[in-house]
């Protein structure tokens, strides 16, 4: 046992340094040129937050092999080399919840300033913006600690009067349990439902912050998951059907050029617009609203100049450009049928396991054990697949849902052409919404998780929480998840399949 637990030790150092070296990779490739050899800040802070993010979601996997090092102990501290779990997960997520409320918004404070001002008079602006927001958030966090930060067990009172010891057992059976013939000797055995009662005590305070955290991310990871799980696999099956059924000619492509040169000068002239009225002051509800607009045409012009070049490849080597797109959407569509299959299987399973009282199937919990038997890690990288694919569904949900409502801001993640405000808001967005996907894959899974210290941390504190713990009681999210995953997938059926029209002339809200 010893062994096991000094192998699950180094594996777990092992998997963190790859962790931050493939990070560091999507960092070098993902990051825009005009990012390149600077910005260091917010790449440090995305290379952590990321990596943080990750080994979040990894924790689970290793809480459950941890605890299976020791299922022939009588209890956890029985067993020498074993990872302490609980505070480990305390740790992370305070890293994380002030990597979301601190650190990032500063990053990107600081980063989107404006460029005329000095270093000092930017760094002084970030640190006023986060200094004010982290009195208001610890304001809000101590009372709200002080006045609701209990947790209610529901327990029942058992007691029972004394009686002298026996020197017999012969006298006792199934139908006799208890010492001696009447039933007030035995009120613990048979104690009545009315018995029951609440047990409150104080949580810690990092397992409040934790809880509170997950609630804001809950909310998150049911819109923007529950629309990206419809709309990831789909919107990858439906750009195989749209894609460039053959090579276009030159004409075609200058008369299309020229369309998109026109749009990117209406552009360049909305931007200039825009900052002008931002070095006057005029930053107003409106001014907002338009940079959002320019935003979003520009994510669509880029979208428009990427499917140019692929209907018409130039170069020597053009017709391997070509080969290659082909061979591009050919992935896509695997890639969405898999996808889809997984998307299916989320909600199959939350339907049967979470929803349905009492579950009609342990489902996915019983794939993974049975795929555990198989290959010791074979349940766990699948454990582990299902939980980055909602992350994944999450990242989806923004986009698509950025594109379509006026309030959201869109930040794509775009091989090689991601800035770094685009890359701070994800990995925000990612870290806030990794701790509800873990509570969501603890609570979902939680035959396959059971006894581990998730589960006491997500399982009985966070869903015996007072004021919060009804959420989780009634399954609030799951139900918000599964129905906008309905809605999404019929929505996107009909609708996401088309081709989108140019959307003309472009001009700022007056």
């Amino acid at each position: 046992m010893g062994d096991f637990n000094l192998a699950l030790v180094i594996v777990a150092v092992v998997v963190c340094v790859l962790v931050l070296l493939v990070n560091l990779y999507l960092l070098v490739n993902y990051q825009h040129p005009d990012d390149a050899n600077q910005a260091y800040f917010p790449k440090m802070v995305v290379v952590l937050g990321l990596s943080v993010a990750a080994i979040s979601i990894l924790m689970l996997p290793a809480d459950v092999a941890n605890r299976h090092a020791c299922q022939h102990a009588i209890y956890n501290g029985a067993c020498s080399l074993t990872l302490p779990m609980k505070s480990l997960w305390l740790t992370v997520y305070i890293v994380d919840a002030v990597l979301v409320f601190l650190v990032i918004p500063f990053a990107m404070f600081y980063y989107e300033g404006d460029q005329d001002k000095t270093v000092g008079k930017r760094l002084k602006s970030a640190l006023l913006w986060v200094v004010t927001s982290a009195v208001v958030c610890g304001l809000v966090l101590g009372i709200l600690y002080a006045l609701v930060g209990k947790v209610d067990f529901t327990v029942r009172h058992l007691s029972s009067t004394a009686t002298t010891f026996p020197s017999s057992w012969s006298t006792f059976s199934s139908s006799q349990p208890c010492i001696g013939s009447t039933n007030h000797l035995c009120d613990a055995y048979g104690a009545p439902a009315s018995s029951e009662t609440i047990w409150t005590m104080r949580t810690s305070f990092p397992e409040y912050v934790v809880a509170l955290a997950t609630i804001v991310g809950s909310v998150l990871f049911t819109i923007f998951g529950g629309v990206g799980i419809a709309c990831l696999p789909l919107s990858l099956i439906f750009s195989f059907i749209r894609r460039p059924k053959a090579v276009i000619t030159r004409s075609q492509y200058i008369k299309e050029a020229t369309e998109l040169a026109k749009k990117a000068k209406e552009l360049k002239k909305a931007i200039q617009a825009l900052h002008q009225d931002e070095r006057s002051g005029a930053k107003g509800r409106k001014w907002r609203k338009n940079v959002k607009a320019v935003e979003k045409e520009l994510f669509l012009l880029e979208e428009d100049m990427q499917a140019l070049e692929e209907m018409y490849p130039q170069g020597e080597q053009a017709e391997t450009l070509w080969a290659l797109t082909v061979l591009g959407y050919i992935g896509k569509l695997v890639s969405g049928i898999l996808g889809l299959i997984v998307s299916v299987a989320w909600v199959a399973h939350i339907v049967l396991y979470l929803l349905i009282n009492p579950p009609l199937s342990p489902f996915l919990n019983e794939v993974f054990i049975k795929l555990d038997s198989v290959w010791g890690l074979l349940g766990t990288a699948a454990f582990a697949f299902f939980c980055f694919y909602l992350l994944l569904a999450v990242i989806a949900g923004e986009t698509i849902l950025g594109l379509k409502l006026v309030f959201i801001t869109i930040h794509p993640m775009k091989w090689g052409a991601t800035l770094m405000n685009s890359f701070l808001f994800n990995v925000g967005l990612i870290l806030l919404c990794s701790i509800s996907v873990i509570q969501f894959c603890a609570t979902a899974f939680a035959y396959y998780s059971q006894a581990t210290a998730a589960q006491e941390i997500f399982g009985h504190t966070l869903q015996s929480l007072r004021g919060i713990k009804y959420l989780y009681k009634y399954n609030v999210f799951q139900y918000g998840f599964v129905i906008l995953a309905i809605i999404t997938l019929f929505a996107y059926a009909a609708f996401g399949w088309k081709k989108r029209k140019p959307s003309g002339r472009f001009q700022l809200s007056s």
